[in-house]
Order: C-alpha cells, then structure tokens, then sequence
C-alpha cells in the first residue's frame, strides 16, 4: 500500500476510535437495567413495625425466615448509555431488558408508581383472603364503587370504595348485577343506588339518585362507575411495608399469615425466600425480574426459594449456587413442600429442574 495511502487508513481509523470513545459513553439507547433488590422478611420487622400484624385472633411464635423478594429497576425517565448496557450484558447481576418491557406506552415515573401500588395493594387483599380460606375461614365479600369515570353523572355522588347495597330494587351480591340493572333503562332515566359511603358502618345506608346518560359504545344507559369487590376479613391483618410495589409478593405474604396464625412453626427455622402473585382462592402466578430475585435471595442467606412454575425454566437456567428452587403451583403446594423442608426430606420437593 502506497505510504500516503496507508497514512490516511490510519488516521481514518483514529479518527473512528477517537469518535466511538466519545459519543459511545453518551449514547442513549431505549433500554432499561434490572439489578436484585432487598428482601423482606415477612416474619420479621421493618422499621421496627413488624411486617405482617393481626389482631383479633390468637397468633403464635415463628422461627425461620420467610422473604419475599424485590427487583431494582431504572426509572422510567433514565436511559443507559450504550456502553452500560453492553457492561450490563456481560453482567450476571444485571438484565437489560427493552424500556418498553417495564414501561410500557410512555409510562411515565408517576404512572408506573401509582399502578405497582394499585397492584401491592390488590396482592395484600387476596394474600390475606387466600390464606384465611387454606386456615378454613370463610370470607364474604361485598360489591363496591371501584372507581368514577372523570364528568359522569356518578362523579361527586359515588365514590370509590363505596358499598353498593342496592340499585332500584335490586339487591347487589355481584359487580355484573350493576350493569344488567341500569343497562334495561333508557339514557336520561333515573337510578337510585343504595350505598354505605365507604368506611361507614352498615347502618349508615343512603340513596343517591343519579341520571343515566347515553354509554359512547351504543344507545345503552350509563351512570360511569366501575364495580368491583372487597373481601370481608374476621379479623385484622395489617401489612406495614412502604416503598414496595407490584403483586409479586403475594405468595410469601400468604405464607407469613398462616405462619402467626398456626401453632406450627412452618417453616422450621429455615431461611426461605420465594416470590409469585396470588389469588383469592390460592393460585400462584408468574412474574418478572426471577433470576435477579434468585440472586436477591442467595445473597440474603436464603436456603429455599419458592418458585412460581411457570418461572421454573427461567429460573432453572441460572441458579445461584447453593439455593434450591421448588415448584409452586398453588397454596397448598407450598405449604406441603414447607412441610417437607421442616422434615429435612428434600427428596419430595418439586423441584424446577426435573
């Protein structure tokens, strides 16, 4: 290659590195980082308020650990550089993941907080409901006011939260009962709601008269509510956990319920950890972030983490060493493979890799 030639391909490709070294470290690329976050110990206290209390009911001592698991995630307005997310990709600690994955539709930081409340919230209701039906109790449930459609004729006169006891003469035992009722009237008649304002006792019952309007999908009637359900509890059960969000935790709280509310210590004195959403009947569901709470838990001193088993595979692929994962389909699944535990027989846990 001719001297002048080879003189300009060097300084082209100087020119290149010099230029990559530069824009590179501050190129915004739409990504987003997980990392472990803390756990909870839901036996335990946080802040010196003990996570789960009940009162009401007798409750007993506990050993062991039972933690629920958290991810950390980058905020909805932060976005990597490209070279932290390639460090990000050759890190085991850390999963890059597209923003859109956490932060879906322009989320914006406030939206996201608000919804991982809304659903910590929902987790803490059906934890609690799940686990009093696998004691054995019975739980009645009441059809509320979810929420208020913004300019509906329901704004101002219903509110969120609030009992529906009756509409016309209809008496309300389920949310579809709203619809059917006010949908047979014609927009501009009037509907009365019998309502107990929420918080108030039973006694405190109050009609409240509201004008339907015509529904935007069609010539149907309105009033612009949402309805939904409360679980009705025998007793108290308090959750004192701040700055935590989304229903992930919904299992583990089940389990340090029915822990204070048996005269069996579950968990043996073990330290296990898990994560999985849950429902009013016990079913546990999938969720986000799982190798980052596997590494969460190991690095917490967990022994044992409960697996939702349509996050076994996932899981499975990359399990600190040292930690177990056992398959969790349901409550009572867990309960047995605690049962298990407690009895040093491993050998019976469903396991995630077989």
């Amino acid at each position: 290659m001719p001297r002048r030639s080879a003189t300009m391909l060097a300084a082209t490709l100087l020119l290149i590195a010099m230029l990559c070294a530069s824009v590179l470290p501050i190129m915004k690329v739409p990504y987003a980082e997980m990392s472990p976050g803390p756990t909870y110990n839901t036996l335990g206290q946080q802040n010196g308020k003990a996570v789960i209390s009940i009162t009401g009911r007798q409750t007993y001592p506990t050993t062991g650990h039972l933690n629920m698991t958290t991810v950390q995630v980058t905020s909805a307005d932060y976005q990597p550089s490209l070279v932290s997310v390639v460090i990000g990709w050759l890190r085991d600690d850390v999963t890059v993941v597209p923003h859109d994955n956490l932060y879906p539709n322009h989320q914006s930081e406030e939206e996201a907080e608000q919804q991982n409340a809304e659903e910590f919230a929902s987790s803490q209701d059906s934890a609690k409901t799940a686990a009093l039906r696998e004691l054995g109790y019975k739980i009645a449930t009441n059809v509320i006011v979810d929420s208020v459609i913004a300019g509906s004729p329901s704004q101002g006169k219903l509110h969120a939260g609030d009992v529906i006891k009756a509409v016309d003469d209809t008496v309300i035992t389920e949310p579809d009962q709203v619809a059917e009722v006010v949908s047979k009237l014609k927009p501009g008649q009037q509907v009365v709601f019998t309502v107990v304002p929420d918080g108030k006792p039973a006694g405190d019952a109050k009609k409240v008269t509201i004008t339907t309007v015509k529904a935007p999908d069609g010539n149907r009637a309105m009033v612009g509510i949402q309805p939904g359900t409360r679980n009705i509890l025998p007793f108290t059960i308090d959750i004192g956990l701040q700055d935590v969000g989304g229903p992930s935790a919904g299992l583990m709280f089940s389990l340090g319920i029915i822990d204070k509310l048996k005269p069996t210590d579950i968990t043996g004195g073990k330290f296990i950890a898990g994560t999985g959403t849950i429902s009013d009947t016990g079913q546990v569901g999938p969720i986000g972030g799982i190798a980052m709470k596997t590494i969460a838990a190991r690095n917490a001193g967990a022994q044992y983490f409960l697996t939702p088993a349509d996050n076994c595979a996932e899981a499975a692929k990359d399990t600190p060493g040292g930690l177990t994962l056992v398959k969790v389909k349901t409550l009572d699944s867990a309960l047995k493979a605690l049962d298990a535990i407690r009895a040093g027989d491993t050998s019976a846990l469903p396991s995630c890799t077989r």
